[in-house]
């Protein structure tokens, strides 16, 4: 019942986006329909993560095709947040992309694709199925991306993003491949039990890593992500961030348990990569301008604390330490729930804020808490939820890596991946302090203060659809950071799945409980202490330093706030700064701009590429489309293997 429920869920997705191009259609039927298809979604994947496997196999017409659905506890857990933020989302785009909204009908048709593939990819049981539904994202991404054809950034991220999504897709012909040779078959079968030992292994682990790492965002394959993030209609961004960069973290997780075995050195490699992106990641997120931007690389952030989760898991069972790495994989994949839900929370309340304000500048913003209070409460609930601070969910998955990383210290184990363990704790805790100084800057600029331009003068509160939305986001959120242990007996399943190793957090999550429930009633008690002091207080001007006529362009700005902490990092990613010229006696005006390019696109990728690129003119010159040079090529090609076979 689960995989047929699942099934229909996907499927009603996929309608839905194909009636919004039917004209005639009643105005919020494919919305209603879409919703419909989130429920029994979700229905069904409550029913797949009671443990016990169900399938589903229907004909297909393609050689060697089967559409095989299998909904596990592990492709449950992954797919129940794509239902619920589907459904979310489309509810908010009613009131942030309506109908009457130019290209409404192509941006719901290509959602409504895009979450029924995505649904199919997390219960796809049999590889080539598992790669036609992975392309369908993928374009379905990349037309969502470049929705506004007049904008060049945007044309430029969705051909970015589908550049590099091919690259994923060529990494993933040889996963499957390789695996069909080692296995005889399409389905996902066990590998023999000295796979990882072998070249074939070997290669299926780093064909993986490329492919994954493309989509998931880790650096330094992030080079698509933050322009597609910040291009993409906002309930688009909170589906890539929440969910679609999750295909990635599943593709790992899922061929990795294939493997009956893997030696340390895998899962040091997935620590270092998650260690690495984590901080970069919250670096860059410091330096950008743009409040989607600034998100974006917070999917970085988080994407690596996902993998810092499942390598650390990966390097305590190589070792034996079972504890160790029950813990670590508890916190790794129940990260995956959480920055799906806080992430998409932050994206819909941006795009509430960049709707009123029609910039995504974050310093042409602010003062937005008194136009849009519920939008405001709901990013701040994001905000302290995304950095990793009690009461809410973020605290928990993030706590559980903590208690792997403080266990590996009281053990001792040879090699660089033990120590790559013991140092888990310092770089989350430094992941988090910048995250936390990353998003008092980020509210106090957008949604504090004073407005900075006309437009977030004259904003408006968000529509009630968009408000509604974040409701069930929010809720789950101090839901499981108050209550985890509704999820304890989830993660023990969905770990033995992932990863054969068996535990509970129960005792965990009992210990926490206390004090989180505490923390959060302290913390209720202080905001309403705070909202009644602040209304009988009487309206003062703020001191104005000696200035007689304060203007809001005397407030802090966000790059000024971050500006310490980026030159701590300039190192990594060395800010251009544009800055002016000795002024004359009496200047008439000044110009002054930071900018931060991204280290592996702008400063690395885009560089050789430019200086290499007569390789692409003589490749225009080589497929040129003259049948008589392809006729060529191909008795070339004859005469070198008839030279080499008679040897």
């Amino acid at each position: 019942m689960s995989a047929l429920l699942v099934f229909i869920g996907a499927c009603l997705f996929i309608v839905s986006g194909l009636m919004a191009l039917t004209r005639n259609v009643a105005r919020h039927l494919p919305a209603g329909i879409h919703v419909l298809g989130s429920l029994i979604g979700l229905i069904g994947c409550a029913l797949g993560l009671r443990g016990t496997p169900e399938t589903l196999a229907l004909p297909w017409g393609i050689p060697a095709g089967e559409i095989a659905i299998r909904v596990d506890a592990l492709s449950a857990f992954f797919a129940a947040p794509v239902f619920l933020l589907a459904g979310a989302a489309t509810l908010y785009a009613e009131g942030y992309w309506p109908s009457s909204r130019p290209r409404a009908a192509y941006v719901r048709c290509f959602f409504g694709v895009l979450s029924g593939a995505l649904a199919l990819v997390l219960v796809a049981n049999h590889t080539i199925f598992f790669l036609a539904a992975w392309e369908i994202v993928a374009l379905a991404s990349f037309f969502l991306v470049g929705t506004d054809t007049t904008d060049s950034a945007a044309r430029y991220a969705s051909w970015l993003y589908l550049a590099a999504s091919h690259v994923a897709m060529l990494a993933l012909f040889g996963v499957v491949t390789l695996m069909h040779s080692m296995t005889g078959t399409w389905r996902f079968a066990l590998l023999a039990s000295d796979a990882a030992s072998r070249p074939e292994g070997r290669a299926i682990f780093w064909l993986v890593i490329v492919a994954c790492g493309i989509k998931a965002g880790a650096m330094p394959f992030h080079i698509w992500l933050p322009s597609a993030h910040a291009a993409a209609p906002s309930h688009v961004s909170a589906l890539m961030s929440g969910v679609v960069i999750k295909m990635g973290i599943y593709g790992l997780v899922r061929v990795l348990s294939l493997f009956p075995a893997t030696p340390a050195w895998m899962g040091g490699t997935i620590l270092a990569l998650g260690i690495v992106s984590s901080v970069l990641g919250v670096a860059f997120a410091l330096a950008q301008h743009d409040l989607k931007r600034l998100l974006a690389y917070h999917s970085i952030e988080n994407i690596g604390i996902i993998l810092i989760g499942l390598g650390a898991g990966l390097v305590g069972r190589a070792h034996g330490a079972m504890t160790i790495a029950f813990l670590a994989f508890a916190g790794g994949l129940l990260h995956v729930w959480n920055h799906g839900l806080f992430k998409a929370l932050l994206f819909l309340g941006a795009g509430a804020a960049i709707h009123g304000t029609h910039t995504r500048e974050i310093d042409r913003m602010g003062g937005l808490a008194r136009r849009m209070p519920s939008v405001a409460a709901g990013f701040l609930l994001g905000a302290i939820a995304i950095s990793g601070l009690p009461p809410l969910n973020g605290f928990i998955s993030e706590w559980l890596v903590y208690l792997a990383s403080f266990s590996s210290v009281g053990q001792l184990h040879a090699g660089w991946t033990w120590l790559l363990l013991v140092i888990i704790g310092p770089a989350l805790a430094l992941t988090g302090a910048l995250a936390a100084a990353c998003f008092i800057k980020a509210f106090g600029a957008v949604f504090l203060g004073v407005p900075r331009s006309a437009d977030a003068a004259s904003a408006t509160n968000a529509l009630a659809p968009m408000r509604l939305a974040l409701l069930p986001l929010a809720g789950a959120c101090i839901a499981i950071g108050l209550v985890p242990a509704l999820v304890a007996p989830i993660l023990a399943l969905v770990v033995g799945d992932a990863s054969g190793v068996s535990g509970s957090v129960t005792s965990t999550f009992a210990a926490l409980q206390p004090i989180t429930i505490t923390l959060a009633l302290l913390i209720s008690v202080a905001i309403i202490a705070l909202v009644a002091r602040t209304r009988r207080a009487p309206y003062v001007p703020t001191w104005d330093c000696g200035y007689a006529v304060p203007s809001p362009r005397m407030q802090y700005t966000a790059s000024s706030f971050a500006r310490g902490l980026v030159a701590f990092f300039a190192w990594a990613m060395p800010p251009v700064v544009d800055k002016p010229r000795p002024f004359p006696l009496f200047p008439a005006g000044a110009h002054f701009e930071t900018h931060v390019p991204d280290t592996v696109l702008d400063r690395t990728l885009l560089p050789v590429l430019r200086r290499t690129k007569w390789l692409f003119a003589f490749a225009r010159y080589v497929q040129s489309g003259r049948v008589q040079l392809y006729l060529l090529y191909v008795g070339a090609a004859l005469l070198a293997l008839l030279i080499w076979s008679s040897r």
